[in-house]
């Protein structure tokens, strides 16, 4: 039997789409080819999906936050026209330097999206292509899946006894191939 969970959390940037660097338009923005493929594989384990993501290039002056929000529409349409139920996506423009506990690695966002959707954290997967994507999950006790489709596939060796996500695959299709059976 397959595992359910109340919710899937994905990371943007390397885990649904191609990660250029700080994607400033919507016009830059391009879904990987599989990711809709994926996405209806996973919703066989749950029919929520919430985006959480990083988006410091808003604080860095890269990005207009007009901008972000006009991508954000654009993945809440193509979601919609594939029939796959995003709630939300929170995003954090905190600079790293100057960051809350809302930027991954912190968990600030989930807790959000936990009370938004009276969602049960640790019933939930968080998939994502970095350490920052796998310590916050840990930490709230969600399952995770790092996927190496992103940037950051060097993280493979840099987690720490007790953080380390517990599935790994090659990119959202593979690994959603791998959890339903």
């Amino acid at each position: 039997m397959d595992k359910k969970y109340d919710c899937i959390f994905l990371d943007r940037d390397g885990t649904i789409n191609i990660d250029p660097g700080y994607i400033s338009n919507v016009k830059n923005f391009k879904f990987y080819d599989y990711v809709f493929d994926a996405l209806r594989v996973l919703s066989k384990l749950s029919k929520d999906f919430i985006i959480i993501t990083n988006q410091s290039g808003v604080a860095r002056g890269l990005i207009k936050e007009s901008n972000l929000v006009e991508i954000n529409k654009f993945i809440f349409k193509n979601f919609a026209e594939n029939n796959i139920n995003l709630l939300n996506i929170y995003f954090c423009t905190d600079h790293p330097e100057n960051s809350t506990s809302r930027r991954k690695p912190g968990v600030g966002m989930f807790l959000e999206a936990s009370n938004d959707f009276n969602i049960q954290l640790s019933n939930c997967l968080m998939i994502g292509d970095a350490l920052s994507d796998i310590l916050p999950a840990v930490t709230l006790g969600m399952e995770s899946m790092l996927v190496l489709s992103g940037r950051e596939k060097n993280f493979i060796n840099s987690f720490e006894e007790g953080f380390k996500p517990n599935y790994i695959a090659e990119n959202l299709l593979t690994g959603a191939r791998k959890l339903v059976k």
